[in-house]
Order: structure tokens, then sequence, then C-alpha cells
């Protein structure tokens, strides 16, 4: 169904569908970016023009794909140009003209090929201008495009304007790499977007939820914590500007990189213990969204995961460099009470003064002062399920939302009701939409309305979920205990299944020991007595104080034994209960026996709209169509959406004549209210910081960069002093580098089309650039440098850059802005013992501790180096400074010919020649020291395998390589040396 568009649509669409103009639009998120995307592009459909979508997600693409069917363009609509496209198909599409997406990379060698008629394009739509850089492929399009075509558009969308206010003038700095003139920004508060949605507003529900008191607890330590990191991160490094880094900050998912790129310039000085500060805000920033959106046991879970983390590495030995917060008193109340929200335990009924035994009995008086206090009664211990361990009363704490949510969907059957007795025509669907924050919470929430019990009393609705899922839980952890005492560090193992006899006795295989027995005998008398606490359940296993200065590991774990001991004590039928938890098998029942019920469609069929609940999470502007295609009149958002309260608002004026119900839940005094306030606060900001700029801009000249007057440039640049006493030559051929079609994901090709050099894209088999027919360069950033030389492929790159190049060069790059180091200080800053001046060391001078210590990166350079001395390595700090070295290596040689480059190393058909030289080729292949990459090669120089071995060590070396001549050389003549002895 397509969305009429609103007023302000309209007006936006006035100012950039003109296809003579170029423009820049920044509009505010949820007020349908896409929707003027679309229809933009429907304007422009026809084969008559060639419209190129560049820098748009895979599910953009189909999202876009879809909404432009709806809305009527559908031959051929918009087409998708990827990686399993050939060359030639590609080029036929180009030629058909209409709508196409296509990525950045494919289109960036596309037009170095000539492949697409850059002449002929009518217009490029950019998504996400906010990730234009300088060094971005989409910069490098622009500039490959206004090279040939300068009549044509280019339209740029942004909804992110909180990403353009870093840095001096990102505004500009956007205008200048895209080569645009004209912007249009868009907020919330626009005149004519604030006249629009104030026309009709839905009727909104604010539901302000308290959290539970361990909840409370929990998110007070956490920002705590927060504080505590952040405050040590900044008192590590007095000399950054890290005064902008705050709590309020941290909520948001952008500070992890806020601080990252605050700590670069400096990173290869920070120690392991910066570095995990900076962890663990990334941490305890989920661990507040978690404490919001999972449930008890899953949250509990969460952190037993990061206490075995924290204090145990992948080899299973003691981590040394642990995380700080977790050694506070405010993580340890965050353990308890999470414990707390799940379940307790009971303390020995033997550890108890026989006193206190005898009065804590007396039910009818702790009957009478629940009442009195108006406590609410737990389960009595009296009949606890079998798979429940003695000792343990599941509190298992719900969500507060669930108890809300639940009354509010309540309170719409009720609605719904009203209005259908009424018997009156009103416009949408009985649908109830619940929108969430992620995927998860939306399976969460299904599961909760699918098993509530409405009939339960408030915080026991979801109380047959939870149990399935302790369930569960009590299987891993006792999992997490057997491979603990076992010392194993892998995953849960599967519990063997106990053959069932008839009298479970010691004697036989499959029975329990006596010990066992005896054991769980005296546990459940001990447990018979144990204290019962207001409500019904007992009391904790001890009291907080002793565990206060426990370590966070003793807390998580302390009960593992007893849920392992209490597990091995089941009978097969509970263990099978208990490795099932979440009732998959039960599911799958059901629906195979549902084949032969006679109602299958009356059980499983199709629900009327008004017994329909839709869960949703928040995704992009596809919840648009979602709105439109459903149409409810009663939206609950679970959690709060800046975006999506605006897209309520679009949906609303949309639809005139429809009654929208909208509940606005919200945490009172948590971080999920300060975040969304401080979101819509930041949005504000970032939106007058971006109008202040458009005041004040300069606007920049673009110079004609077609290709006259760089060839112009190139023979004014060539024109060289130093021959002859200053005589003067000209050369007429531009300079090029050859690069390997691989290498477009890097920023260095375009970075070296700025600087005025011709990139011809290729495929080459040997290094990644040629810049001259001497000088073949292989890059390495410093990941794939480590990875090369764990896997030895620099070894062979370097074998074949030494075998068919005079000067092969190893370009070890940097990231800009970081670090320019090959080794942290975590890593240099080993403690060696010291050699003693009255016992001598070794020959070696190296203790026995950097004996075993693995080799460096500067060690195995070395070696490279020795392996091959005529491999030369170059440093370069950025792109910027590899384009300076790049052509100042050009100077004064000759152009590399792409044919050559391209037919060096690369393996010709393995059926030519088949019957001819086949034995031959074969008996050289054999040879140490030849490939069946440079086996082609060998057979161009030499004629037969004769002449081969007729050569001398330096014509074989001149032929393979240094090394593999030697091998080859010494492999031929190794009988002829045994005959003359």
């Amino acid at each position: 169904m397509a969305t009429p568009l609103l007023s302000f649509h309209k007006d936006i669409l006035e100012q950039i569908h003109d296809p003579s103009t170029s423009d820049l639009l920044i509009l505010a998120r949820g007020l349908g970016l896409r929707r003027l995307i679309c229809t933009l592009m429907k304007i422009y459909d026809s084969p008559r023009n060639l419209v190129l979508l560049v820098n748009a997600t895979p599910e953009e693409e189909t999202a876009i794909g879809e909404e432009l069917g709806i809305i009527g363009c559908r031959k051929p609509g918009l087409r998708v140009v990827g990686y399993e496209m050939g060359k030639r198909d590609r080029q036929d599409l180009y030629k058909k003209g209409g709508l196409i997406s296509v990525t950045s990379r494919i289109l960036v060698v596309d037009m170095l090929q000539s492949d697409i008629p850059a002449e002929l394009i009518t217009g490029i739509i950019v998504l996400h201008a906010e990730r234009v850089t300088a060094l971005s492929l989409e910069a490098f399009i622009v500039r490959l495009y206004r090279e040939k075509n300068t009549t044509g558009f280019l339209k740029a969308f942004s909804d992110q304007p909180e990403y353009i206010t870093s840095g001096m003038s990102p505004l500009k700095n956007i205008m200048k790499e895209l080569q645009l003139r004209t912007v249009h920004i868009y907020p919330r508060f626009h005149q004519s977007i604030k006249d629009t949605l104030e026309n009709r507003k839905a009727d909104v529900v604010e539901l302000y939820q308290r959290l539970t008191e361990p909840m409370e607890a929990i998110h007070h330590a956490i920002v705590q914590c927060m504080t505590t990191t952040l405050s040590e991160l900044k008192r590590s490094h007095t000399s950054l500007d890290l005064d902008d880094l705050t709590v309020e900050s941290a909520y948001f998912k952008a500070f992890d990189a806020v601080v990252r790129r605050q700590l670069d310039p400096v990173w290869h000085k920070v120690g392991p213990k910066t570095k995990q500060l900076v962890n663990d805000l990334a941490t305890l920033r989920r661990l507040l969204t978690y404490l919001l959106t999972y449930d008890a046991l899953a949250f509990h879970e969460y952190l037993e995961t990061l206490v075995a983390s924290n204090t145990i590495s992948v080899t299973g030995a003691a981590r040394q460099n642990q995380s700080p917060w977790m050694l506070t008193d405010a993580a340890n109340i965050i353990f308890q009470a999470a414990q707390r929200r799940c379940y307790t335990l009971s303390r020995k009924a033997a550890d108890r003064p026989s006193a206190v035994i005898d009065l804590v009995n007396d039910e009818d008086a702790w009957d009478a002062l629940d009442d009195m206090e108006g406590h609410i009664r737990r389960l009595t211990a009296k009949s606890p399920k079998s798979w429940i361990p003695n000792g343990m009363d599941p509190v298992l704490e719900e969500l507060p939302k669930w108890d809300l949510l639940a009354d509010v969907l309540q309170e719409i059957e009720g609605e719904i009701m009203r209005q259908e007795s009424l018997s009156s025509y009103s416009r949408g669907s009985n649908t109830v939409l619940v929108m969430t924050s992620s995927a998860r919470s939306s399976a969460l929430v299904s599961d909760f309305l699918s098993e509530m019990d409405s009939d339960a009393p408030k915080g026991k609705r979801g109380r047959k979920m939870m149990e399935k899922k302790l369930r569960r839980y009590l299987y891993w952890k006792g999992g997490l205990a057997r491979q603990k005492r076992d010392g194993k560090n892998q995953g849960p193992p599967e519990f063997s299944e106990p053959r069932a006899s008839a009298s479970n006795t010691p004697g036989s295989s499959t029975g329990l020991s006596e010990a066992l027995m005896k054991k769980d005998k005296e546990r459940a008398v001990r447990t018979a007595n144990r204290r019962r606490i207001r409500g019904g359940a007992p009391s904790s296993s001890a009291p907080s104080k002793p565990k206060e200065g426990l370590r966070p590991e003793l807390i998580v774990l302390d009960d593992c034994e007893e849920i392992t001991t209490f597990l091995a004590s089941q009978s097969a039928s509970s263990l099978n209960d208990l490795s099932v938890p979440d009732g998959d098998f039960d599911i799958l029942k059901g629906i195979l026996a549902s084949q032969l019920d006679p109602d299958f469609d009356t059980r499983y069929g199709l629900l009327a709209p008004q017994q329909t609940v839709v869960v949703r999470a928040y995704s992009d502007d596809s919840d648009d169509q979602v709105l439109a295609e459903i149409q409810p009149k009663f939206i609950v958002m679970l959690e709060p959406s800046l975006e999506f309260v605006r897209r309520i608002e679009v949906y609303r004026n949309s639809n005139p004549g429809l009654g929208v119900r909208v509940y606005f839940m919200v945490y009172q005094l948590s971080c999920e209210e300060h975040k969304y306030l401080a979101g819509l606060r930041r949005e504000k900001e970032s939106f007058e910081r971006l109008i202040k700029e458009r005041g004040s801009m300069l606007l920049p000249i673009y110079e004609d960069k077609s290709l006259g007057s760089k060839a112009g440039e190139q023979i004014i640049k060539t024109i060289s002093s130093r021959l002859a006493g200053g005589r003067k030559e000209l050369s007429t051929q531009i300079s090029q580098v050859i690069v390997d079609m691989r290498e477009f994901r890097s920023t260095l090709p375009s970075m070296l089309h700025a600087s005025g050099v011709l990139v011809i894209p290729a495929t080459l088999t040997v290094g990644d650039y040629v810049l001259t027919p001497d000088i073949c360069v292989e890059r390495k950033s410093i990941p794939d440098l480590i990875s090369s030389f764990n896997s030895g492929r620099l070894y062979t790159q370097c074998e074949l850059m030494s075998v068919h190049y005079k000067q092969p060069i190893l370009l070890i790059e940097f990231e800009e802005n970081k670090s320019f180091s090959l080794e942290t200080v975590s890593e240099t800053t080993k403690t060696y013992a010291k050699p003693s001046t009255k016992y001598p060391a070794k020959k070696s001078g190296t203790s026995a501790e950097s004996e075993r210590a693995p080799p460096s990166i500067q060690s195995k350079l070395v070696l490279l180096t020795l392996h091959f001395p005529r491999v030369r390595i170059i440093w370069s700090s950025s792109p910027y400074a590899t384009t300076d070295v790049f052509k100042d290596l050009k100077i004064n040689n000759s152009e590399p010919d792409p044919t050559r480059a391209i037919a060096i190393g690369a393996e010709e058909d393995p059926e030519a020649g088949a019957g001819v030289n086949a034995a031959a080729e074969e008996l050289l292949r054999c040879l140490p020291g030849v490939t069946a990459k440079n086996s082609k090669y060998v057979m161009s120089k030499v004629g037969s395998v004769r002449q081969l071995c007729e050569l001398s060590r330096e014509e074989v070396q001149g032929i393979l390589g240094v090394e593999p001549g030697n091998l080859c050389w010494d492999f031929m003549h190794r009988g002829e040396r045994k005959r003359t002895r």
C-alpha cells in the first residue's frame, strides 16, 4: 500500500527534484527519508536515464526495491549489481539504463576500465553521506564521475546529523568531497515539519514504571562502576583532552569509538591496564542495557560468563590483567543482587541454634505476620518441584514492564470490545503492535505473552516461562561445576543418561554410590527444618556481611558443587526433563500431532485481528512500511525510541480519520530515560551546529579536471632540469600505476588518483602495485602483515617478486592518525631474568624465558631480508605518505605495461601443449624450487630440461631466485658431485 506524501515531503521534493542541480539533504530520523528517495527515483525512472544508487546496504537495496514496486515502479524496477554478475553482463545492464544499485568497489573498477559510460550517466544518488571522507570510495567515484560528466546530477542524503559535527568544518568537508554547493537541512523543529505533524496528534499514554529494589541497586552500582572506571581512565592520561567523556555520553554506542579515537595517537604507549579500562566501559554500558531487557536468569548467567572470562584465560591459566571494576564493592552489590533476583539458598539446619529451629516452625504465626504487613506469599517449600535442588528457593523475579504490558493489553482488549459494541466503522486494524529494542527482547516478550497466566498475581504471571529458564540454567550451571572440578575448559557437556532400573541399588553399575545416597539423606534431613522467612520462602544461604569481602568468582560459583551433587542424584527421567529446558520437544510433538488433528485449521489457522499481537524490534525506515501495511490503532512502545515516535507522527498524519493510541513505557529514573532525553538533546544541538556552519561556510571552487587539463599538468610535471646542464625533455605519457583488483578495498588507489596518477585496475598474480617495469610493491597493513607471517604467505609473495622483478618492495602501511608502532607496550614490556654475573649466561645471551617466547615481528622481518636480500622495505605512516613515496619512485622511470604485468606469474591453460611436452613439464615440476606458478616462466627461459641442467648456479638463481635456485641446482648436480668424489 502506497503511503501519501505529506506537505513537507512535497516541499523537499520541490527543492531537490531538479536534475540540473546537485544537492545534499540532511533530514531528521524517522521523518520518511526512504519515502523521499523512492519518490525521487520514480521521477527519474526511464530507459533513457541511467541513475545509480551508491552506498546502500543489501537490506536497504531490498527494501527500496520493494517500496519502488509498491509505488508503481516495477518494470524493470531497481536492478542490483553484485559480485556474482560478470563483466559482460554489467556492461549490457548499464547500456539498458534505468535504476541500478551498485556497490562502490564494483563501480570504481567499472569506471576505471570504462565498462560503464560515465558520460551517459544521468545522475548518482549517494546514501549515508555522513560516511563520505577523503579516503572513502564514494569520493573516488565522484572524482571519476566529474572528470567525464559535468552535467549529470548528484543527490546525497543523510539522517545522522550527530556524525557531521566532529572535527573542523565537517559539513564543508563532506560537500567538498562530493563536489556540492547546496545543502538542505530539515530538523524536527523546522517550521514546515512542525506545522504538518501538529495537525493531527496521536493519543499518547505515557507510563513510567519504577524498577524493583534489586534492579535499582544493580543500576546504581553499574553507574558507580562506570564513574570509577572513567575517572581512572582520565587520571592515567592527564595529557589528553578527555573532559567530554562523561557517564551520560557513555550510554551511547558511539562512546566506545570516541574513547578509542582520543587514545589512538598514543595507543602504542598505552598499557594493558588502560586497554582493559576502555573495554570495561563498553562492558558496563552493555550491562545497563541488559539489566532492563534481559530476564533475571539471563542477566545472572551473563555476569557469570564475565567473571569466568575475567579470571581464566582461554588456555585455562589465570588472567594477568583483570577488570578493576570487578574488585570494587559496587561489583559485589551487582553480583549478589543479580543472584537474589534468581534464587536464594537456605542455610544448613545443622548450623543453626536449636532454639531458633523450634521457634521458626510456627506457620500460623508467619502467615499472620505476612497478612499484617501486606506481603505477598511466595511459594512454600512443602511441595518443591523434583528438579529444584534441595535448599534452593526460586525467586524468579520478572521484569516490571511485563506486568505493565499485560495490563495494557487487557485495557486494549476492553477498548476493542467497547468499539465493536458501538458498531461504528473506524479505519485501521485491531492488531496490537508491540515494539521492542532488539530481536532478543521481542523473543522474550513473545514467550511471556504465549505462556502468561492472566489469573496469577502481579509479578507471577510469567512464572511458567521463568521456571523453564531456571531448568535450563541449572543444567548449564551443573555443567560448569563439573568442568571446573575435572579441570576442563570446553562447552557444557551433555549429561549421560543412566539406565533406569527397578531398584537403584548401590551395587549396580548405573546406581548411586552409598556415600552419595547417605549425603543426599543428610541433606534432606537438614533442609526439612530450614528457616522460613516472610512470604513462605527459605532464607538466604548466608548473611551479606561475610560475602562482602569475597571475590566475585567465589560469590558466583559457590553453589555449583551443590547443584552438581543434586543433578548426579536425579533419575534418568529428571535428567531428560532438565536437558530440554524450553520445551522444544513438546512443541515438535505438537506440530507432528497436528497433522493428524481434524481441527487443524481451527487450532493453527489465521487469528482474527483483535486476537493478534505483533511483537517487532525497532528497525530502519522499513518500520514505515510495517505501519502502513498493518495500520494498527494500538501501538505499545516497550522501550523508548526517538525515531519511532516520529514515524508514528508521520503515520498518523498520512492516514486522516484513523485514531491511534500509543502506550509509551519508560523505566523511571533509569539509563533508559536518560538515554532518550540525551539523544533528543544531542540531535537538536547537532542540527543547530549544522545550521550555523552553513551560514558561515565558504563554498569551494572546483577546477576543470578533464583529461586534457590533466595531460597538460603531467607534461609540465615531467620536465626534468637535471639532464645535460638544464636541457628540458617532455614526456607525453601520463603517469600510471597498475593496481590489483583486491586493493580497491583500501584507500590507497583513491589517494593515487587524487594526486593525478592514472590508476589501472588489473588482476595481478605477483604483487599489489606495479610502479615501473622493474618495481613491484606488495602492500601490507599491520594485521595483514602478522597473518601473512603466520601463514607463510609473505615468503611466497616475496619469492615471486624476487623472481620476476628487479626491485621488489614490501610496503608496511600504518593506519592514519594511529600509533606508528609494530608492538604495543603490553607486548614489549615482558620481564626476563637478567644474566647473573656470578653464573655467566649462555652463548646466545638470552634467558630461558626469552628462548621460549615466540619470535617478534622485527625478528621475522630480519629473517625475511636475509632470505631475500633484494627486497626493500618501505615504512609508511598513512596513505598520503604512501602516495608521495610512489610518486618519488616513479621519477625518471618508464611507465609499466598492463599486459606484461598481468601475464607475469599468471597460470596459462593447463591443457595447452598436452601430449607434446607433457612428460618434460611433469619432470620440470618435480624439481625443487619449480612451482606451478613459475613453471611457465622457466619454460620460456630454457628450451629443455637438459638445457636447464647445463646452466650454472648463478644462471639458475637468476631464473628461480636465490634460495629456490640453490635448491634446484644442488638437486640436479648432487649425483655428479658424488661421482667426482
